[in-house]
């Protein structure tokens, strides 16, 4: 059974949601450092904010680029990704040109991929793929993605941004998030020296405990607090 520790050390707090404001990040750094989680996913502008309230705590400070829909040039996820690490920011999330892997312009996709994790090694950070599972209604899709991550030698692949909702039948919009399917299969197809963020539908303890089985070894949540209550009270 995990150390309650443990289970703090595979949580990025998420603080991503556009409507937070200034105070609702700043009590976001508090809980994310009361708790020693392993990083703070907080929206670019308030990296120096972040930055401040996280000083010396062991919480790793991260943020987004291309995010939500990955629809940005080459040029400015880069440009992006290297602002961020100017800022602090030592993880980036950011997410691939979702309308050419759904084209199959695997050239496209493997030149951006490499440029941005290129630029934030440079940087002494490290990037996280984020696929957006959800737009890809068969598996080849996700696998080519793998692979192009093992090529490119990215940190983390990572499943959903939580904002990629998929129009349904009656007309409503939802997502799946991290599915236990889609992370077996990048567990499986991703080196082993590549790790797996789950992202998306993470929301109990239960959850957590199921997609660390899988081979997880970070998830993106926002629930964290309930989360660990919910450890602390089970004797972890």
């Amino acid at each position: 059974m995990p150390r309650l520790s443990e289970i703090a050390k595979l949580i990025d707090h998420s603080l991503l949601h556009p409507t937070l404001t200034d105070d609702a990040l700043r009590e976001g750094c508090r809980v994310a450092r009361a708790h020693d989680v392993a990083a703070v996913c907080i929206k670019p502008y308030a990296l120096p904010l972040a930055r401040e309230q996280l000083a010396g705590s062991r919480v790793a400070l991260a943020t987004v680029v291309g995010f939500p829909h990955g629809s940005g040039t080459t040029a400015i996820k880069v440009a992006e990704a290297l602002a961020a690490c100017a800022a602090g920011a030592v993880e980036i999330d950011f997410v691939v040109n979702i309308g050419r892997v759904l084209g199959g312009d695997w050239r496209y996709v493997s030149e951006e991929i490499g440029a941005v994790n290129d630029a934030v090694l440079t940087a002494g950070a490290i990037s996280k793929v984020i696929f957006e599972n959800d737009f890809y209604p068969e598996d080849a899709p996700i696998v080519r993605l793998c692979e192009i991550c093992n090529e490119r030698a990215v940190a983390f692949v990572k499943t959903s941004t939580g904002y990629g909702f998929v129009r349904r039948p009656d007309g409503s919009y939802g997502y799946a998030g991290a599915t236990d399917h889609h992370l077996r299969l990048m567990r499986a197809t991703c080196r082993p020296e590549i790790q797996v963020k789950a992202a998306g539908g993470i929301r109990t303890l239960d959850d957590v405990l199921r997609v660390r089985a899988l081979g997880v070894t970070r998830i993106g949540a926002t629930a964290t607090e309930s989360i660990l209550a919910e450890a602390r009270g089970r004797g972890f």
